[in-house]
């Protein structure tokens, strides 16, 4: 399920819990929403709201680390990118063929991260060939003095400098939220909610109040799963630096 339908189940639940809540209180005996009763109601709920908002508070922090992490090292790989492009390019003409080559693997990696089709899921898994083949390139480089054998030198280390952080990014690009975690957190909400409605009047005013609160817990949930997925759905991380370093290839 995408993070949008996942969050709009959450909706559904957690106001619905309120909704069930307010439809038993008018059944429920005189001594059950006594004073007595609500206040016990309140502190029980007061430890379940404070539980809730310290794991939910670390479920954010969590799937914000990772989606930072991601792009983090997509901008640094994006650099390291366009470095080894200019080593090449101070190489000397003899390189063009493996400057042709990165190009070409850069370009695969753009088209796979980002699909043109929506339909299409990000492959975050290396093109071993493809990038193999920009590897070969350079070590097929002959150098003819010591500047061209320290610029190999230093383009064999980027080449595969970029291929562990390839693997790096594929291996942080996994789920960092459990969703057990989140369904727990998710009955702990819907739990607090059915305590809210059992005392509430039942107006406008606190439906809607109600409605809103249950939007902002969707919200968040929401904006974990979308933070979860960083190559994917409405906050994504941006093809821009990868799309600069192409622009800057080949000049």
């Amino acid at each position: 399920m995408t993070p949008l339908v996942i969050a709009l189940l959450v909706l559904v639940s957690v106001f619905g819990a309120a909704m069930l809540s307010m439809r038993m209180a008018v059944a429920l005996p005189k001594d059950h929403v006594s004073e007595e009763s609500k206040e016990t109601v309140k502190l029980a709920m007061g430890l379940v709201s404070t539980l809730t908002a310290l794991v939910l508070g670390l479920l954010i922090a969590s799937a914000k680390g990772a989606y930072d992490a991601n792009k983090s090292e997509l901008t640094e790989m994006a650099a390291k990118i366009a470095f080894l492009d200019r080593v090449l390019a101070v190489y000397g003409p003899e390189a063009a063929s493996a400057r042709q080559s990165l190009r070409q693997t850069v370009e695969q990696m753009v088209a796979r991260f980002w699909p043109a089709s929506h339909s299409q899921s990000a492959q975050l898994d290396p093109d071993v060939i493809s990038a193999g083949v920009a590897f070969r390139a350079i070590q097929e480089l002959t150098p003819e003095n010591d500047d061209q054998r320290a610029l190999k030198n230093i383009a064999r280390r980027g080449v595969a400098e970029l291929g562990q952080m390839r693997w790096l990014l594929f291996e942080l690009g996994g789920p960092s939220t459990s969703m057990l975690t989140m369904t727990i957190v998710v009955c702990w909400i819907a739990i607090l909610f059915f305590s809210f409605g059992l005392f509430a009047p039942s107006n406008g005013t606190v439906i809607v109040s109600l409605m809103v609160a249950a939007l902002s817990v969707a919200g968040s949930v929401f904006l974990i799963l979308e933070l979860d997925h960083p190559f994917a759905g409405f906050v994504q991380i941006s093809s821009q630096p990868m799309l600069s370093a192409l622009d800057h290839m080949g000049k």
